[in-house]
């Protein structure tokens, strides 16, 4: 882990060219013989002031690190928050993702708490669209958020990447981030991951699993924000399913791409869509290379999507691209290895836990990795038939959020310990509130009983959970 992101150490060399100048002048001999990998490499040290002591550490501002904030400094720790984009959010704002998904399994809200706390204020704030209550206005959500953490007062900054952590034994002590004032640490308590790829409990030394057996990720979309839409024309008469025309269009060569699974258009406006359409195949956001190269083909391909819209599907004939996210929307990277791996299994008998924190209840939603026909006949076959009727719901166990290896990490939102298919599930972002608000609690408590996440009965982590308003009907 180190040589992929190297913890601040004082007792390092300042650089490669300085620790060869040094020993050229204490060896009497001749330096010894470098490979060609060793030429590429240097060390670095740099002594960085410690500018935030905390009780509680959140690595990322989106849904589950919000959440998790919010929920701890609610339970009386003092709480940074350290998020790179330039807006809290995630997906939600950085990334134009223009909904969320349930919330409720039709009979009872689920993510209740901080989750049903804050789709409330979006929604008296007029931040939903016209047509759905679960519709996003991005810019509307931006403000919820900045005003849920003032007012719990959370420290936060934005324009602020985690780049390395310290550790001693099993337990995190500081995280290093990298600002516009340069390289700072944070000492904590308690460390939660939010960054949705697992960064922190990965480069702390947990385990993580990745992919499929061959190493294949679900493909990523680059969300997008279009003006001009006749939406009285797109629903008169019923509205035409946006993959209905596509085989029309692959006949027609209007896509470089064959890509078969058009999540769609969302009205969030009068005249407004949200597009989830598009996907970026052999995606590692982990990878920054891979990241720069989907996002490229991500804004390349909805020239053809425009034309798709504008040419096949009625009310789309005058739309105009009015931007494109500045995150990249990424389904699937690390899932970190915890105590306990919630699976398909668990999903099929609607389990049950002793140490529940949270029940939910999306589809298991694979988006497929390759863009070949089979490929997304298994993801519609598994979308289909992995769902629930109304009212059922798996349980999620506290365990899912304690990394192996780690006594002082929680981790929350879509890399907590899971198998690929609840992954996909608990992945979105009504999920990521649930395991957010859990990890917040847990990490308070942690605090207040001078243990690690392991250390208190989980009866009392359930008691606070459902005091916050969580749904937990089976402790």
């Amino acid at each position: 882990m180190r040589d992929q992101n190297p913890t601040f150490d004082r007792r390092r060399l300042l650089s490669g060219s300085i620790a060869a100048a040094v020993g050229g002048l204490v060896s009497a001999g001749a330096p010894p013989a470098r490979t060609a990998q060793e030429d590429r490499r240097i060390s670095f040290q740099r002594d960085v002031s410690v500018r935030h002591e905390v009780d509680v550490f959140v690595a990322g501002g989106g849904p589950a690190g919000v959440a998790a904030a919010v929920s701890a400094a609610r339970q009386g720790a003092r709480v940074f928050l350290a998020e790179r984009n330039t807006c809290l959010g995630g997906m939600g704002t950085a990334g134009m993702l223009p909904l969320f998904m349930t919330f409720s399994d039709g009979v009872r809200v689920l993510a209740a708490g901080v989750g049903e706390e804050i789709l409330t204020r979006l929604r008296d704030a007029g931040g939903t669209g016209p047509d759905s209550g679960l519709t996003i206005r991005a810019e509307t959500l931006k403000r919820v958020y900045d005003e849920l953490l003032l007012g719990a007062d959370v420290e936060f900054t934005f324009d602020t990447s985690l780049v390395a952590v310290e550790k001693n034994a099993a337990e995190v002590t500081h995280a290093v981030l990298a600002a516009k004032s340069g390289l700072f640490a944070v000492k904590a308590g308690m460390f939660i991951d939010g960054t949705g790829d697992g960064d922190l409990a990965a480069w702390a030394g947990a385990p993580f699993e990745k992919g499929d057996e061959n190493g294949n990720l679900m493909a990523g979309t680059l969300c997008s924000l279009w003006a001009d839409i006749d939406w009285d024309e797109v629903y008169r008469g019923g509205r035409q399913n946006d993959e209905s025309r596509l085989e029309d269009a692959f006949k027609d060569k209007v896509f470089t791409v064959d890509d078969r699974h058009l999540p769609g258009m969302f009205r969030v406006g009068r005249h407004v869509g949200g597009g989830n359409i598009g996907h970026t195949f052999g995606l590692d956001s982990t990878d920054e290379r891979s990241i720069t190269k989907a996002l490229i083909h991500g804004r390349k391909s909805l020239l053809e999507y425009e034309r798709y819209y504008k040419e096949y599907l009625k009310g789309f004939g005058q739309m105009e691209l009015g931007a494109t996210a500045s995150q990249l929307g990424c389904r699937e990277s690390r899932r970190i290895v915890g105590d306990y791996l919630l699976n398909l299994d668990d999903f099929k008998r609607r389990a049950v836990f002793d140490d529940e924190i949270g029940r939910y209840c999306y589809p298991v939603d694979i988006h497929a990795a390759k863009s070949d026909k089979a490929s997304y006949e298994e993801y519609a076959k598994d979308f289909k038939n992995l769902r629930y009727g109304k009212g059922e719901s798996y349980g999620v166990p506290y365990r899912v959020l304690t990394p192996k290896n780690l006594s002082n990490v929680l981790v929350a939102g879509r890399c907590v310990s899971s198998d690929r298919y609840i992954q996909s599930s608990i992945r979105v972002m009504p999920g990521c509130f649930i395991t957010g608000q859990a990890a917040g609690v847990a990490a308070a408590l942690a605090i207040e009983k001078r243990t690690d996440t392991r250390g208190f009965p989980v009866a009392e982590l359930q008691r606070r959970l459902k005091t916050l308003g969580a749904f937990l009907p089976n402790c």
